[in-house]
């Protein structure tokens, strides 16, 4: 069975249909695949990935602008011609990529296997991979120069990459939490992040790691130099006695003790709550068509986060769409089991095994918008002339890699200073604490979790007798019982068996993961998910012009009973349907809380942090592509095609590599370049 995040090679749209199925892909998406793939067979490290696709997208940009005028490099810079300048931006693309993808993922789990495919890729092109050469002009020799422009830049741009992105003074505060006892009784800081013992670790990519405690993963990025970030987005905040550089610092989470203790709660709260959504069986039906979801505007202040997320029922407040904002026409209904639709985000959106993790999640979105345009269509931010294939294919991953490089900047900075727990830690941690509705009741405390009947409830005598909802907890009277999925002890075969959902002791709560991974290992504020899927959809909005989808609508469907991978389900056919990039984005977010990833605080932060990034990386991408000259015959700028601009030609004529006189750019200055300008000899150019 194909893995979810594979998957995503099968999103339709409406437009993907016909000659564009047949589209040629570019050098540029060749190897872009390629990288999406690698990310696949490394482990899981989300920040390093990204900074992968930004320096592998960089590189690429950088070979393709040798060979065009109007593009300037973002590492390596210059301007050369070629008899055939295509082929020369291809053979340079090709090199600089191949280099990097050998250097970046040589020891990665999956080494094997990608080596030969890298060097069958070249053979495929015709091109000589064991040519190594970085002295002179030659397209090949540029390749392999850029290439290595970055491998320096990458041990000095402050990720540690000679130490494998280790820490170099991050230490936690609390000692880990062994998942397969009951309760947590080693937190003892609630406002600072906790690492996991668990009998085996498999990270989201399906490696198994060595011990069994993994270490907060790349708590100190913010020291990494980004794509956009300038000075005055970095704010440099002191703890534990070492400074941390923090990019668009959204200020600390919520925390217990506090005048913020009550939304602290509740967001752990909330992910409890939507636990026990997580039921096909349940009865409950909804609507998951652009008919009732989507079109959200973010919250303001923490005051609308209840009523924004709709915290009984599930969801947001998206009214949803009348009709189509492209084509006019209503969108069919599509009613579910809500406890399909949550569970399908989860593993959708997840870190999952055989994950290309969200940066190359949101890259393989942009394959799919790519490819759903048609070549009249591939018009940079919406406007001007089409460019081709290989400059679409270029700009758009110079641009996104940029954004998910300064998102997982941004993310991680805040992870690593701000430091929060995940809730599984607090989850438990609070309900071993007690309640903390009522002190005349049983196991009453400051810190314990609030009582929700149906939810969150105080087992009693009453509730565990034979019959009664608490009967199999019999024997814990005055603890807390939750309304939640089950957890994986309830799984034999995932590929049959569902844990469902029903009342548990909370000490016991597990997230919607697997019993081999449970939360990813770093810190949750803010959701990295949230940051890169809206800086992502900020930026296919600028890249396209336009916020939705081609056609108005992107897809994915998905068969009963042959999709999700920690159980068995959905239980009937679901398409994921969305109208713009935003709704992609939000539905995103929505699922690091129905997988018991994050709580609130983590999300809208983290969307508005997203929200900062995409339109800085568009400005930066673009500043390296020129407008074109208007006039570019009137060499001296007078204002007028003229018997100057004639002296000047005549002055460089014969062989003139890169001269302003060589208007056709074929390295000669000829009878060519005298009839361009002759036949706009006279205009005005102002």
């Amino acid at each position: 069975m194909l893995m979810p995040q594979n998957l995503m090679l099968l999103l339709l749209w409406p437009l993907l249909i016909g000659a564009q199925l047949c589209a040629q892909e570019s050098v540029a998406r060749k190897w872009c695949d390629m990288t999406i793939e690698s990310i696949r067979n490394d482990f899981a490290r989300p920040p390093v990935h990204a900074r992968n696709l930004h320096h592998i997208s960089a590189a690429m940009h950088d070979a393709w602008a040798l060979y065009e005028p109007l593009a300037v490099g973002f590492l390596v810079d210059g301007d050369y011609t070629w008899a055939d300048q295509r082929a020369a931006q291809e053979e340079a693309i090709s090199f600089a990529a191949y280099r990097l993808l050998q250097a970046r993922f040589g020891n990665a789990p999956g080494a094997s296997v990608l080596m030969p495919a890298y060097d069958a890729l070249m053979d495929d092109l015709g091109y000589d991979k064991s040519y190594t050469g970085t002295v002179g002009n030659t397209p090949a020799t540029w390749g392999n120069r850029i290439a290595a422009s970055y491998l320096f830049y990458g041990f000095t741009d402050g990720s540690n990459e000679g130490n494998d992105f280790e820490n170099t003074f991050y230490q936690p505060v609390n000692e880990p939490l062994v998942v397969a006892l009951p309760g947590n009784p080693t937190l003892t800081n609630p406002a600072r992040w906790q690492p996991l013992t668990l009998d085996f670790f498999i990270d989201q990519a399906g490696n198994i790691v060595p011990g069994a405690t993994p270490a907060f993963l790349a708590a100190e990025w913010g020291l990494v130099k980004g794509f956009a970030i300038a000075e005055p987005d970095i704010t440099i905040r002191e703890r534990d006695g070492e400074f941390w550089p923090v990019v668009h610092d959204p200020g600390p989470p919520s925390e217990l003790g506090t005048s913020t203790d009550a939304e602290y709660k509740r967001g752990f709260e909330h992910v409890s709550i939507w636990s026990s959504h997580l039921d096909p069986s349940d009865g409950v039906m909804i609507d998951i068509s652009p008919n009732s979801i989507g079109n959200a505007t973010l919250p303001t202040s923490p005051s609308e986060w209840e009523s924004f997320y709709n915290v009984a029922d599930g969801g947001d407040w998206g009214t949803g769409y009348a009709q189509n904002p492209v084509t006019g026409q209503p969108y069919p209904q599509q009613v579910v089991p809500r406890g399909d639709y949550a569970r399908v985000l989860a593993e959708f959106w997840a870190d999952g095994p055989d994950s290309e993790l969200p940066p190359g999640h949101w890259f393989e979105i942009l394959h799919s918008v790519n490819d759903a345009l048609t070549d009249q269509e591939l018009r940079i931010g919406g406007k001007g002339e089409p460019v081709d294939r290989l400059e679409w294919d270029i700009k758009s991953y110079f641009a996104l890699g940029g954004c998910m490089h300064d998102a997982a900047i941004a993310a991680w900075s805040i992870k690593g200073y701000y430091d929060f727990p995940r809730p599984v830690s607090i989850i438990r941690w609070l309900a071993e604490n007690g309640q903390c509705t009522d002190p005349l009741l049983p196991n009453y405390s400051d810190s314990g979790i609030d009582l929700e009947p149906g939810k969150i409830e105080l087992i009693t005598a009453a509730s565990s007798a034979p019959g009664e909802r608490h009967a199999h907890l019999a024997g814990n009277i005055d603890e807390i019982a939750v309304l939640a999925w089950r957890g994986p002890e309830f799984i034999s075969d995932p590929a049959t068996d569902t844990a469902g959902v029903g009342w548990i002791l909370a000490s016991d709560w597990m997230p919607y993961q697997r019993p081999t991974f449970v939360t990813p290992n770093f810190a949750g504020y803010v959701s990295g998910h949230s940051c890169f899927s809206r800086a992502a959809a900020v930026l296919l909005h600028n890249l396209t012009g336009s916020p939705y989808f081609p056609g108005g609508l992107g897809e994915f469907v998905l068969t009963a009973n042959d999709y999700l991978v920690f159980e068995e389900g959905p239980s009937v056919d679901i398409t994921l349907q969305w109208v713009s990039y935003y709704d992609a984005s939000d539905q995103c977010s929505l699922s690091r809380i129905w997988g018991g990833i994050h709580p609130r605080v983590d999300d809208i932060p983290g969307r508005e942090v997203g929200q900062i990034v995409g339109p800085a990386a568009w400005e930066k991408a673009t500043s390296y592509w020129l407008e074109p000259d208007p006039c570019p015959q009137d060499f001296n700028d007078d204002g007028t095609v003229n018997g100057a601009d004639l002296l000047i030609i005549l002055s460089n004529w014969g062989f003139c590599p890169g001269c302003e006189a060589d208007l056709n750019g074929d390295g000669t200055v000829n009878g060519l370049d005298l009839a361009i300008l002759t036949s706009s000899w006279g205009d005005g150019c102002f």
